[in-house]
């Protein structure tokens, strides 16, 4: 697994289930995993993907996309 994206809970879960959508299985992680899940929206979470979708996953959500200019 590579990491593909750090950030915010709330960001974290939607990126997961969109990755999923195409057919690439992420996993997310706390940051910090000692801390209480108390609910923190904000709490900073990791989404990593497998490394063979690494740059499908980029070209998803990074990339330039040419049809939109």
């Amino acid at each position: 697994m590579k990491l593909f994206y750090t950030g915010p809970v709330v960001n974290t879960e939607m990126l997961v289930m969109m990755l999923e959508k195409h057919g690439i299985a992420a996993t997310q992680n706390f940051v910090d995993a000692t801390l209480p899940d108390d609910g923190d929206l904000n709490r900073p979470a990791q989404v990593f993907v497998p490394e063979a979708d690494y740059d499908r996953a980029y070209q998803l959500f990074y990339a330039e996309r040419e049809d939109e200019l």
